[in-house]
């Protein structure tokens, strides 16, 4: 059996970061894994400006709301599940994913959670482990279930190296440069292509 390991944002929907960015006009919200490879000091930056800018999980979840799946992921998502296991391995949370995850037709989801007070302002964040993309893969693999991982940025690569297979979707130039191993999947169709390849069956 196969397993293909997904992220999420990039890959099935837009970045929901970016979405909050230009919502607000809060142009340092635009950055994401893309931009800053250390997720912590990530998080804390973004954290830093929703508390300088008075915004709460109720404003992100107002984005997300608004956020549909990438043109065509829906259809490659149902593509994948009748040829593979999947599980999406987001550094998303699960305070925001619900409204994704619904439009997705509710694939499995491992990812994080948010500390949120009283007053509805986000006040930390707990990963469920560190590396988890990388630890989730590794524990597929040790079930003996064959990996593919795709995702688009820093934060996916530990788990395509992890995996029996990596496959970049859309990546940013520079990164896919620093990461040359993995092929590139411009498109849907480019990546059923790159899970045939990579798949150890017949599939079609």
């Amino acid at each position: 059996m196969e397993v293909a390991c997904l992220d999420l944002e990039g890959v099935l929907v837009p970045e929901i970061w970016i979405g909050v960015a230009e919502r607000t006009g809060i142009a340092a919200l635009r950055a994401t894994t893309r931009d800053v490879p250390d997720y912590d000091e990530l998080m804390r930056q973004r954290l830093f400006h929703l508390d300088q800018n008075g915004l709460g999980i109720a404003d992100i979840q107002a984005v997300i709301e608004t956020l549909d799946p990438l043109p065509g992921a829906l259809s490659f998502l149902d593509w994948l599940r009748e040829r593979f296991q999947v599980v999406i391995l987001s550094d998303t949370f699960y305070e925001f994913a619900t409204p994704l995850m619904r439009r997705l037709n509710w694939p499995t989801l491992f990812c994080n959670h948010l500390d949120v007070d009283v007053g509805g302002k986000i006040v930390n964040y707990r990963l469920r482990q560190a590396d988890q993309k990388r630890q989730a893969v590794k524990a597929l693999r040790a079930l003996n279930f064959r990996t593919i991982a795709a995702g688009d940025s820093y934060n996916d690569t530990n788990m395509m190296a992890a995996a029996d297979a990596g496959i970049f979707f859309r990546p940013p130039s520079a990164i896919a440069q620093k990461f040359p191993q993995f092929p590139i999947a411009q498109t849907y169709e480019e990546m059923r292509e790159a899970f045939r390849h990579a798949s150890s069956r017949s599939i079609g």
